[in-house]
């Protein structure tokens, strides 16, 4: 392992741990300012993006395009991130809605919903790792890492449009 890697691996410990850590604190922490724009719809739609960038990624990489593969696995990254601050935010300023259907959906609901976050937990580090094996041109072992990668990522970016499509009938 070469210095270089060793700074990566470290960097992807720190953030795989402190990514969710920041996110619990702030979600004890409520803000009294009421936002100007309903953000779930908007944060499903940026989930919704990320999946899509992800398929067309994969797409892009099958057929040698390396370039186009590279700029749409960014994307994916900055879509992510954007979503986690308006997520963070509308929580920050919001209260949480209750689900409120029943029968089988309610379980489906929660199945999706405690899936989604767990995985979406479990796969930050997955997620950095192979972004940083593409950037450091460790191809070999970007690919065999980003065969588990992708099909988590995007579970967690489609479970997240789901879960709010459940969810949005019991926003007041």
């Amino acid at each position: 392992m070469n210095n270089v890697e060793k700074k990566y691996n470290r960097l992807v410990i720190v953030l795989s741990v402190a990514i969710p850590l920041v996110v619990a604190i702030l979600f004890g922490i409520k803000i009294d300012y009421e936002l100007p724009v309903f953000l779930p719809p908007i944060y499903a739609s940026i989930n919704a993006f990320t999946a899509l960038t992800l398929a067309v990624g994969v797409w892009a990489i099958k057929n040698g395009k390396r370039e186009l593969h590279e700029q749409l696995m960014i994307s994916a990254m900055v879509l992510s991130a954007i979503f986690l601050v308006l997520y963070v935010l509308y929580h920050m300023t919001s209260d949480s809605t209750t689900f409120q259907g029943q029968g089988p959906i309610k379980y489906v609901y929660y199945f999706i919903l405690i899936s989604h976050i767990l995985l979406s937990i479990a796969v930050i580090p997955f997620v950095l790792i192979t972004f940083f094996r593409g950037i450091t041109n460790d191809i070999k072992r970007h690919r065999k890492i980003a065969k588990i990668t992708f099909p988590l990522w995007l579970y967690v970016a489609i479970s997240g449009v789901l879960v709010y499509i459940l969810i949005s009938p019991y926003y007041a």
